[in-house]
């Protein structure tokens, strides 16, 4: 089970911190990301990162803004969200892959999902 969290209102420019985490499995050797959707619009990539190396992938429209990390020992992962722009906002969901797939962009491979978190950026 994936419980998402740190959503809420924020202006134009301000930071929000995600935190995803995972119960009953271990994700120390997982793929993890962050998906969103925006209202109207289909869901999107956002970041991954691979649990065991912390090696990282990010969608052109974030990078430089956000940050995903993890602690293993938490068996959490998080999105550190700077510089939010209003066409941020949209519900932000984590997801888990087991095998370790290079196909991270992809929402069919992640066997698991949490229930998502609303994001919303004011101008």
């Amino acid at each position: 089970q994936l419980q998402a969290s740190g959503g809420g209102l924020v202006q134009a420019g301000g930071s929000l911190r995600l935190s995803c985490a995972a119960s009953g499995r271990t994700v120390s050797t997982y793929v993890m990301a962050w998906f969103r959707q925006a209202p109207g619009k289909e869901r999107e990539f956002v970041a991954a990162i691979r649990m065991s190396a912390a090696v990282t992938y990010y969608a052109d429209s974030v990078k430089g803004r956000f940050t995903i990390s993890r602690d293993n020992a938490k068996n959490t992962v998080y999105l550190q969200m700077n510089s939010l722009k209003p066409e941020d906002t949209a519900v932000y969901y984590c997801a888990a892959d087991e095998t370790g797939t290079y196909y991270y962009t992809l929402i069919s491979v992640y066997e698991y999902w949490g229930q998502g978190t609303l994001v919303t950026v004011s101008s």
